[in-house]
């Protein structure tokens, strides 16, 4: 029976997805005959305009029992626009509203929810290099140590003895948490491991901040001109950028703009700096800089933490210091970094942004611009309106939660449905050349570690006593592997690129920050779960359809078991994840009842694909 509409289907709606501006869209509808439908309307509501009634034509029977009804809509201007259907009946009006999987439903109410349509500039392009590709996120102090000595490390620093230490968590004398132990690891440890790291198929490493800080973390800048002195000098950065280059791998750089340190030349707090820092004196070059509501010790801070006060983006002398023709973002690009990671984007005003990409894309027209925002950032709402990050004058691409967010509740709950409601939302709201650059995570260094998620027992808010105390038991850490499998064989086949958090692939275990940033094993990794991480992107560089094909789900009668097909570049690939204590067979289309296993642990049995529990496959031909 023929569906009310799809915004899905491109019978229904064509082409599928974002559009470019005057692109025209075809909308269709199937009504009942029986309904007496004498008119029917495409309700378009632009952002902040007034709502356009636009009449759709008769077009014929679908079949004896269903008519169309149609119509073509170009929107001139980028934007989100939201759509809906009204229906005039012989029993009176009705409206046509959207549905979690983008059918439609009847309702004799106001049309809510609404399908959504994103325009996006026509000249919008983004960088082709991190197409297909593999990233690697890095947090500098805990990757790898070269031992080389280090010059002008403040004194206030405590320095671990040993890679292997625990990290310190607990509150000092004062009941301060410092954040201001260091393991040591430096720039040129980084640039030692390219080898290692060009073996897992990495073509982009993505470091957590490399400047001048007084925490491990470093998202308290000290000064945005200065590589911290235990990570090295700038040197040591484009020594990094340099070699990493000749093995086809490419580094992007963590910017923390919404806010500096309070103890930095810029705001100067604690004194430890000779300039006259905001703190200092009303008249210092950087008050325009901060916001205080009673001069000094009452300003804006970043969440209420008065180690982190507030950037005012906006303020001239800030917007020429970071994106000045020789400000900090040119700066650092010109010392060979491929981009930047924007912490908090959805913080950052659009006149930031927008300035940001101009100079960026001054500076070089491939360099990346990748946001930190945690929604669907197609439609995020912040500073009271609707931002536009992808319409084409601001962000390349952002780091895709919702994805994670799809994975995790699959694997742990189970859900076909959820599933692919989520991700083919991404799909259908973001420009497609948003869409191949996604950072499709599953663990960074403000979550779990993804084993310690699969595997272990829910931290349900317990404290860092809890949290330090646990480690995964045999039986834990077995189920945890088993499921991280299946994770990350969706995770490297979904729209976008993967990214590994360091250590996953090594099997490290912790719950939330400190515990997720220990040091990397070497010497101690799970050898089987690196060899996989191998096989995944050497099995990936194999595969054209996923650096910028199609997602078509493969819908079964099975909660437990999600499968679809990538298609691109005269290649197909089918992945299936059985996430159930059951043996599961799914019948194969003719496509692939030939098709190759290339990774995972179904095999095939004719023209059925047979998964064994907890396991998952790549089919190709």
């Amino acid at each position: 029976m023929p569906q009310l509409f799809n915004s899905r289907d491109i019978a229904y709606r064509d082409p599928f997805g974002a559009v470019a501006e005057n692109t025209t869209v075809f909308f269709r509808v199937c009504v009942p005959r029986e309904w007496g439908c004498h008119g029917a309307f495409l309700l378009v509501q632009p952002e902040a305009q007034p709502r356009q009634d636009i009449g759709m034509f008769w077009a014929g029977m679908a079949d004896d029992t269903h008519e169309w009804w149609d119509v073509r809509f170009a929107p001139e201007r980028a934007g989100v626009y939201w759509y809906a259907f009204r229906l005039e009946l012989a029993l009176g009006t009705g409206w046509l509203v959207r549905q979690p999987d983008g059918t439609a439903t009847y309702s004799h109410t106001q049309p809510s929810p609404m399908w959504q349509l994103t325009c996006y500039e026509a000249d919008f392009v983004t960088p082709d290099w991190l197409a297909g590709g593999i990233l690697y996120q890095i947090f500098p102090d805990r990757f790898a140590a070269s031992g080389k000595a280090k010059a002008g490390v403040p004194a206030d620093r405590v320095l671990h003895g040993g890679w292997d230490e625990p990290v310190v968590w607990e509150p000092d004398a004062q009941g301060t948490i410092r954040n201001n132990d260091y393991f040591g690891g430096d720039l040129k440890g980084i640039t030692k491991k390219l080898d290692y790291l060009r073996s897992l198929g990495v073509t982009c490493l993505y470091l957590n901040p490399i400047f001048e800080s007084h925490s491990n973390h470093r998202y308290d800048t000290a000064d945005y001109s200065r590589i911290d002195p235990l990570l090295g000098d700038e040197r040591d950065l484009r020594a990094l950028t340099r070699e990493a280059g000749k093995r086809g791998i490419r580094v992007m750089l963590d910017g923390v703009f919404s806010h500096t340190g309070a103890d930095s030349v810029y705001f100067n707090r604690e004194g430890r700096y000779d300039t006259l820092g905001a703190y200092n004196s009303p008249v210092s070059p950087y008050s325009s800089w901060y916001r205080f509501r009673s001069w000094p010790r009452d300003y804006a801070s970043w969440w209420g933490f008065e180690t982190l006060p507030e950037v005012e983006e906006l303020a001239p002398d800030f917007m020429q210091y970071i994106n000045g023709e020789d400000g900090i973002v040119s700066r650092w690009l010109d010392a060979g970094a491929a981009g930047w990671r924007l912490d908090v984007a959805d913080e950052l005003p659009d006149g930031f942004l927008d300035a940001l990409r101009a100079r960026v894309k001054q500076t070089d027209p491939e360099a990346l611009v990748l946001g930190e925002v945690w929604e669907d950032a197609s439609n995020k709402e912040s500073y009271g309106h609707r931002r536009r990050y992808l319409l084409g004058r601001q962000l390349d691409s952002v780091m895709n939660y919702p994805f994670r967010q799809a994975i995790l509740l699959f694997l742990l709950q189970g859900g076909q449905r959820e599933f692919f409601n989520c991700i083919l939302s991404v799909v259908e709201n973001y420009p497609p050349q948003v869409l191949r650059l996604l950072m499709n995570h599953i663990g960074t260094h403000d979550t779990e570690r993804i084993l310690t998620l699969l595997g272990g027992e829910p931290n349900r808010g317990r404290d860092r006593r809890w949290q330090a105390a646990q480690k995964l038991s045999a039986d834990q850490r077995a189920l945890g592997l088993r499921r991280l499998r299946l994770a990350t064989l969706l995770q490297f086949a979904l729209p976008g690129v993967p990214c590994i958090y360091y250590g996953d692939e090594a099997g490290m275990e912790g719950y939330k920050d400190p515990f997720n940033r220990g040091t990397y094993p070497w010497g101690h990794e799970d050898p089987a779960l690196l060899s996989w991480y191998r096989r995944l992107g050497a099995c990936r560089r194999a595969c054209p359809a996923l650096m910028e094909g199609e997602i078509v789900p493969v819908v079964t009668d099975n909660e437990d078991v999600v499968c679809f097909v990538r298609r691109g570049e005269g290649n197909a690939l089918l992945v299936a994840v059985n996430r159930s204590d059951c043996e599961q067979r799914i019948p194969l289309s003719a496509e692939f009842s030939l098709g190759e296993v290339v990774l995972g642990d179904g095999h095939r049995e004719g023209n059925v694909l047979v998964l064994s529990p907890l396991s998952g496959v790549w089919l190709t031909v």
